[in-house]
Order: structure tokens, then sequence, then C-alpha cells
């Protein structure tokens, strides 16, 4: 039964192996949300990555704040040959270089939330000792100079060291403060000592300066944390819809491999389905007819048809979820000949009137006359419409009307189209009733219930004929379908219509 079958498909399909990885994606995915909605957990992360961008940035322009203390030193030295000043400068420089080195450790070790309250703690004491030695600069004096140079001097120099440093230590939270604390405390101590209107208006102004650059540097520490968080989420977003997006396509793969193997198997099985079937019909029949002679009992006779008709029933659902599964598979093919739509729908009629003169249902047909011959199928186009005047039928009420008409479309192919005045399909069923095994609520509810085969089965068809089916469905108003052939089946090309003719067509109708 599996000969000729290949198995790779169907291991493929039970393969579950990668279901561990989507489990790992789905808990990774899982943490991201949690982080991302965790205020205090996030605002940790983004702190530490803010310290490792300081870090790095610290190291770029290690060589900055050196140029601002020689180029201080030698303005001061200008002004004040003072030894101190040369004193002062050495030790500012060997601060700055420890600096330097704390924050090359720094950068050696990897930053996390659990590490993070340490360092920073450890960087902010390096600028408060970098503040210790403004504040040393900021308490010089000069007693050779005249005027009001020096304390100029000083004040200039200290607003501009505030900025350099404010600028490069901005993504380093409460940096600037931590730096020039000392620095202010020395101003207030100098401007009470001397109570000169210079020194006590330095003091205002750098004191005004640093908190407009704390400011500053916390607004910009937010608008950092806000780009970091944005960025973040950005990107797990997108690393969200990638695992999603693979996912689904993992789940798509494996829908179409389990279609086609559950298409393949099902092709391959049809000798081995029909045959048992054919043997419980021929010998069920043989036992209802009484070929063999009578039997005893009238009860064996009775379950005897009803054997046949249940054996009947499941002999059509099988050839109908082979039809569908030769489709799908692609080894359904046409045997194309030369077709009358005309004649092959007046035989369908013929096929369905007693069970629709059962119900007292009137069809009536609306045909053009000389339509010419199609290159088709036979056999498919008459299953085309047999199933749909079948269930036209079906779901026609007692006393209901149908009509049946075949002519030519706008574009020079022919159709055939079929209403009946039945409850009507709602219009957000109408997907599922194209669909394989898929039925309507008024058909389960119907005491004549198909396998849901029919309507995909004649979509099959017509595609493979290169034509096209519509369905129009209103609630307790009926169902048209419609089956067109297009124009290159036509054996006899006519132009299309452009405009509206009335032609008589030929009626005849069924009561």
């Amino acid at each position: 039964m599996s000969k000729g079958v290949p198995t790779s498909t169907d291991k493929n399909i039970v393969d579950l192996s990668r279901g561990h990885r989507n489990t790992a994606v789905a808990k990774a995915v899982r943490t991201t949300r949690e982080r991302l909605q965790s205020n205090k957990a996030g605002t940790m992360l983004f702190e530490s990555e803010m310290l490792g961008m300081h870090v790095g940035a610290t190291l770029q322009g290690a060589a900055v704040m050196p140029i601002v203390i020689l180029m201080v030193s030698g303005f001061g030295a200008y002004i004040n040959p003072d030894p101190t000043l040369f004193l002062w400068t050495l030790a500012t420089l060997t601060v700055h270089a420890l600096n330097i080195i704390l924050v090359k450790r720094a950068a050696r070790h990897d930053l996390t939330t659990a590490n993070l309250v340490k360092w920073r703690r450890l960087l902010l004491a390096g600028q408060a000792a970098m503040g210790v030695c403004w504040a040393v600069f900021s308490l010089q004096s000069c007693t050779a100079c005249s005027g009001d140079t020096f304390v100029l001097y000083k004040g200039a120099a200290l607003l501009i060291v505030l900025s350099v440093t404010a600028m490069s230590n901005m993504l380093l939270r409460q940096a600037v403060l931590f730096g020039f604390l000392p620095t202010v405390g020395a101003l207030v101590y100098v401007a009470i000592t001397t109570r000169h209107a210079l020194d006590i208006g330095v003091t205002a102004l750098f004191t005004t300066a640093l908190v407009f650059f704390i400011y500053i540097t916390s607004r910009l520490h937010q608008a950092n944390l806000k780009l970091l968080s944005f960025q973040t989420e950005k990107d797990d977003l997108i690393a969200e819809l990638e695992v999603a997006k693979s996912l689904s396509d993992e789940a798509r793969r494996r829908a179409e491999e389990a279609n086609l193997a559950k298409s393949r198997f099902l092709a391959s099985m049809s000798h081995e389905l029909r045959t048992p079937l054919n043997a419980i019909l021929g010998f069920s029949e043989v036992m209802a007819t009484e070929v063999l002679g009578p039997l005893n009992n009238p009860l064996y006779k009775e379950y005897s048809g009803d054997i046949h008709r249940s054996g009947q029933h499941l002999l059509d659902l099988i050839n109908e979820i082979l039809d569908l599964s030769r489709i799908e598979a692609g080894k359904y093919e046409l045997n194309e000949e030369v077709v009358s739509l005309l004649d092959l729908a007046e035989d369908c009629v013929g096929m369905v009137q007693l069970r629709a003169k059962a119900k007292n249902i009137t069809i009536e047909e609306q045909f053009e006359p000389d339509l010419p011959a199609v290159w088709a199928d036979e056999k498919a186009m008459r299953q085309v419409v047999l199933n749909l005047l079948s269930n036209a039928v079906k779901f026609t009420p007692q006393g209901g009307e149908i009509h049946i008409k075949a002519g030519w479309t706008a574009g020079g192919g022919q159709y055939v189209s079929i209403r009946d005045n039945g409850p009507g399909i709602p219009e957000n069923e109408i997907p599922v009733v194209l669909s394989a095994f898929g039925q309507g609520s008024i058909a389960i509810k119907s005491a004549e219930q198909g396998t849901g085969l029919g309507l995909p089965i004649v979509q099959a068809i017509l595609a493979k004929h290169g034509g096209e089916f519509k369905l129009k469905s209103k609630l307790r108003e009926g169902t048209e379908v419609i089956a067109i052939l297009p124009a290159r089946r036509v054996l006899e090309s006519l132009p299309a219509v452009t405009e509206t003719h009335a032609v008589e067509p030929r009626k005849r109708q069924f009561a």
C-alpha cells in the first residue's frame, strides 16, 4: 500500500525535534517583554549601557582634559609666576591619570546591573577628586597682580573647565555635581573671606552656571535613556517579528508538506479503498434482490438494502475525496474533447429531475440558441454542472424554483448559471462553504448533509480549464452559482459583446 510513496515528506511532518528551539525562542521573547514592561529593571539595564558608553567616550577623549589643564596652567604662569601653580598642575594631571586608569579597568570588566552601583561610585569618586583639584585652584591668589586680572582669569578658567567637564561627562549621572561641588565651597569661602565684590560675583556666576549645567546634563541623561529604551524596544520588536515570521514559515511549510502527503496518500489509495466497497455493494445488492433465492427473514432483505445504500454513499464520499486529492497532488489530468455545453446541461437536468419532482421543485431552462461546442473534459464538466444542480435541489424548499441558464459571457466565453430560491448563505459563511470540508450553518442544520467537497471540486475543475467560479447569495433570497469557461475553450470564436442585445432564450419548464 505504501509502495512508491515517498516517506521523506512524512518524516518531515512528524519531526518535532525543533520544538525545543521554538520553546527557547518563546522564552526569550517572553523575557524581553517582561524586561520592557518592568521600568526598574529596564532603567538599570539602560544605566549600565550608558555607563559603558561613558567609559568609551572618556577613553576616546582622555587627552582633552590634560590640554585644558596645561592651557590654564600656562595662562596662570604668565599672569602669576608662582611655583605653587606648577605643583597644582602636576597634582591635577596625576589625579586625571589615575581616573583614566580607573576607567580602563572599568572597560575591561563587563558592566552589568549587578556591579553598576560599584563602578558608578568609583567613577564619581574620581570626579570628586578632580573637583578637589579645581577647588585648590580656586583658592589660589596673586599678591603681585594688579587689579582684578587674576580673579577674572580664575573665573573664566573655571567656567571653561565646567563646560568641558559637563559635555564630556553627561552620560555619567551627577558627575558635574560631584566634580564641582568642592569648587563651589572653595569659592564661597574666598568670597566670605575677602568680601570682594568681584569674588562674590564670580562665586554667584559659577554657582548659577553649575546649576544650569546640572539641569542640562540631567535632561540629556533622561533623553539618552529614552532613546536607548526606544532603540532597544524597536530591536526587540524586530527580533520578535523575525521569530514570528520564522515560526510562521515553518508552520506553513509543515502544513504544505502535510497537505501534500495527505493528497499523495489518498491519491494512491484509490484501489485499496474502492475494492472492498465494490465487494460490499455487489454482495449486498445480490442479497437485496434475492438473486440466489429468497431470504427467510424479511428484515434481512431490508438490512441488505440499508447496507447497499450506505456503501454507495461511502463510495460517493471516497470518490469526491479522491478527486480533490488528485487535483491537489497534481495528478488530475483533463481528457479533453469536443463538448456541447447545452447538451451537457440538459442531461444533468434530466438526472436530477426525479429528485426535483419529489420536492415539487420547478426547473426552468434558459439557453441561448446555437451555442458552439467547447474544448473541455466532458466527464469533469458534467460533474461540475451535476454538483451545482444537486446542491440547488438539496437546499431548495418544497415547491421552490431553480433557474438554469447557459450562454455567452461578455468576454466571448460560455457560462452555466444555476439560481435557486432557497434559504441562501450568510455573507460571512461564503468563504467557509468554498473551502474543503466546509459547510455553512444552513447545510449543518439540513437533513441532507454533504461532505463539503462539491464546491471545492467545482472550483478546481474550472481552474484546470482556465475558467472561473462565482457564487452569489443573500440570506432568505437564494443562491446563484456561475461556472465560466474562457473564450479560448470555445471552438467557434465570436467577438466580445460590446452592447446588450436582446436574445430570446430557448425555454423549457419542468414541473
